[in-house]
């Protein structure tokens, strides 16, 4: 009987400031930057102090090893631990089988297709037999574990603010060129909104927006966050709350991007904005990843997950 485990996967992010720009060479295969744009995502990583991505992934793979019983592996796109290492410390192990599952939900070519690569390597195939999660953006008890936070955090949100607030669902942009080649992702992530808003169906005012625009230049799918805040305070909102459907924990796109960033653009706006919680160590969250593993090897080489 052979050795089942789970492989996480993530972007990844730097451990100190200093580690950016080699970070950013990772993220964009060696193209180089302007340097305006390095000194601008270190001004970020500054604000925030720490990304907390590594340890968080780390945290939520501890806690899918406990429900499943079975061993629970990380592995990053473009910084420590590394996939490709990952991969060849679970075939040291004696792994002869894994379910593979991206911590980006929604598939795009820019995000899952990178990170098969990764596993993959340059051969093609992995050293054991990889079950691939292609996408899970409409995962009953994601979409619960989304809900649950939203819930609980327009909730105390609108007790705050004295009345109902608007609701902007986000999901991070990708190039338009992308998705003019065929990629699911932005069907995917505007479901996933849909999905997530039914869930909660109190919250009748709710939109969705794309966040994070590359700096890099050509066109990124919107409509932006900016955009979305200053039609609300066209008509009059004084507070927006914000909740990030296409990020699984906190990370700078959250920490300085909605907290920071878009918090000062409504304030501009004369608004007020609340986050979500972000699911981060979510039980539901747990659950939803611990389901697909067992979706996807149960029966595999006579492995069976309990």
């Amino acid at each position: 009987m052979g050795k089942a485990a789970v492989l996480l996967l993530a972007h990844g992010t730097p451990d100190t400031i200093e580690e950016i720009p080699q970070y950013l060479r990772n993220v964009t295969s060696g193209r180089p930057l302007p340097e305006a744009v390095v000194e601008e995502i270190k001004h970020r990583y500054a604000q925030i102090g720490h990304s907390p991505l590594t340890e968080i992934t780390m945290r939520q793979a501890e806690l899918v090893s406990e429900e499943l019983h079975m061993p629970v592996y990380v592995g990053m796109r473009n910084w420590r631990p590394y996939i490709g290492d990952t991969v060849r410390q679970m075939a040291a192990d004696g792994v002869t089988e894994a379910v593979a599952i991206c911590l980006a939900p929604h598939n795009s070519r820019t995000s899952v297709g990178l990170y098969r690569r990764a596993v993959v390597g340059e051969t093609g195939n992995a050293p054991f037999t990889v079950n691939f999660v292609e996408s899970w953006h409409d995962h009953p008890l994601l979409i619960e574990a989304f809900g649950e936070r939203l819930r609980a955090g327009y909730s105390r949100a609108c007790e705050e603010y004295g009345g109902e607030l608007a609701v902007i669902l986000t999901a991070h942009s990708v190039p338009v060129r992308t998705v003019e080649a065929g990629d699911p992702y932005e069907k995917q992530a505007r479901h996933t909104a849909e999905l997530v808003a039914a869930c909660v169906p109190e919250i009748e005012n709710w939109s969705f927006a794309f966040q994070s625009q590359g700096m890099s230049g050509g066109a990124w799918l919107g409509p932006t966050v900016e955009d979305r805040i200053a039609g609300l305070a066209k008509f009059g909102h004084k507070g927006v709350f914000v909740q990030p459907i296409g990020f699984v924990c906190d990370h700078v796109e959250i920490l300085y991007d909605i907290d920071i960033m878009f918090r000062d653009v409504a304030a501009q706006q004369g608004m007020k904005l609340w986050r979500a919680e972000s699911l981060n160590d979510s039980a539901l969250f747990v659950r939803a990843v611990a389901a697909l593993a067992r979706e996807h090897m149960t029966g595999q080489q006579g492995v069976r997950l309990r």
